[in-house]
């Protein structure tokens, strides 16, 4: 019982959807008309200004941070947690992707999956974001900086376990990041066709 009730609980943690509703509050707008139709971080910031923007990214990490947290709390360490919080790290980015409180039509899931793996695996979170930083100053595309950080995600957590520290549960968190770099990715299908269209639109540096 307790392992269903983390796992809806995650996912309803994650279907509050902060971008919508600050976007909602200062506008009376809804966020997902605008840009990408997403809610979150890049999306929010487009419509409502970078303070807005950075409103939304803290508070979406801060969800998926939650989540985690709480599935430890709640079943500490052993073999059940060992497939418990992963499977909670998942279902609360899935939460923020395909929330039940606007008709399953989300974000991306990057700004969730950050607080999820600053928990997990922080060190990998901090590589990552060289990536990201580094795609976006060169390309000035959020899109693919954050496309190429989900993907190398789960390949640094493996580094990290050998040559670094161990990480906790690797194998879990792993699986995790493999989960959640498929569903962002996924996500960003419609950047995807833009990049090679050579549509999509360039951050401002």
């Amino acid at each position: 019982m307790i392992p269903a009730l983390v796992m809806f609980g995650a996912y309803l943690i994650g279907s509050i959807p902060f971008g919508y509703l600050i976007v909602r509050a200062r506008f009376g707008a809804d966020v997902r008309e605008t840009g990408s139709g997403g809610t979150g971080a890049t999306n929010v910031s487009r419509r409502a200004g970078k303070v807005a923007g950075l409103a939304t990214l803290l508070l979406d990490a801060a969800k998926g941070a939650t989540a985690v947290v709480l599935a430890i709390w709640l079943h500490g360490s052993g073999t059940a947690a060992s497939w418990l919080v992963p499977a909670a790290a998942l279902f609360v980015i899935v939460g923020h992707c395909f929330p039940v409180w606007l008709g399953f039509r989300g974000g991306k899931g990057v700004a969730t999956g950050v607080g999820v793996f600053l928990v997990l695996a922080p060190l990998a979170v901090a590589c990552v974001a060289i990536v990201f930083a580094s795609i976006v100053w060169w390309k000035r595309y959020v899109s693919l900086g954050s496309i190429a950080a989900a993907a190398t995600l789960p390949l640094v957590i493996r580094l990290e376990n050998v040559f670094v520290r161990s990480v906790p549960d690797v194998r879990g968190v792993t699986f995790a990041a493999i989960g959640a770099a498929a569903l962002i990715i996924l996500m960003h299908r419609g950047n995807i066709a833009r990049l090679l269209a050579g549509t999509e639109s360039r951050a401002s540096l």
